[in-house]
């Protein structure tokens, strides 16, 4: 699989496993985990497909609320790095575009996966035709805000003021973004964008937070309150 295929993903999965570590990275550990758990825990839920589970680590947090996992990534380094941290874990080689999908999960998952999705579309079309009716997907995302920023993000002022560009907000676009020896393609939508594609499914949105840091460095708590990278959603299948 070459770079054009896999968004960066095959050259860069030593370098994302190294930055998970078996916890997590920042914003996981102190901005999304805590309110992505409470959508989980003590609701009834049986069994969840992960989409673009990466090395396995919400799958593994799903196992300890009870819940029983099958997760799908396209890269297979991070797959052997969820074996290896799961032996007995359900984790498969595909693609959220091209899975077979057949009504059978309570709970379908993607945990920061769509922004590295090409044919969003399709995605969002197979994850729903993977929940059962009256399942909910649950989502993490980058927010567009957010996504609309690189390459320029965070630069300085004339007055060497710290500022976050956004520009080109309402153009789709892949963008490709690196740090600590990770070099991936990100996409950037318009938040409409989502909305528009959960909405024609169908789904009716119960929740809809733009989750706060708990914890961590306080350069980047305040970094993050003023730029907020990710929001939650978490949307239900009719009955």
């Amino acid at each position: 699989m070459n770079e054009d295929i896999s968004g960066g993903w095959t050259a860069s999965a030593a370098a994302w496993i190294i930055e998970q570590g078996e916890d997590g990275d920042y914003g996981r550990r102190f901005v999304l985990d805590e309110p992505m758990r409470a959508r989980i825990e003590g609701r009834g839920v049986r069994n969840a497909l992960d989409v673009g589970c990466g090395e396995g680590r919400f799958c593994r947090i799903m196992q300890r609320a009870g819940i029983r996992t099958t997760g799908i990534d396209p890269t297979e380094a991070l797959l052997a790095r969820a074996r290896e941290l799961d032996p007995d874990g359900d984790y498969r080689l595909g693609r959220a575009e091209t899975m077979e999908a057949d009504a059978e999960f309570d709970l379908v998952v993607s945990y920061l996966s769509l922004i590295d999705m090409p044919d969003l579309a399709a995605s969002i079309a197979k994850m729903v035709a993977a929940l059962r009716p009256g399942g909910t997907l649950l989502i993490a995302n980058l927010t567009s805000f957010n996504t609309a920023g690189p390459p320029e993000g965070w630069t300085r002022d004339s007055d060497g003021i710290l500022r976050f560009a956004i520009d080109h907000y309402m153009d789709e676009r892949a963008v490709w973004v690196g740090w600590r020896g990770i070099r991936i393609q990100n996409w950037h939508r318009p938040l409409s964008t989502y909305m528009t594609l959960l909405l024609d499914h169908g789904l009716q949105l119960r929740l809809f937070i733009e989750p706060q840091p708990t914890g961590g460095d306080p350069d980047r708590i305040a970094r993050h309150r003023r730029v907020p990278f990710f929001h939650i959603m978490e949307w239900q299948k009719p009955a």
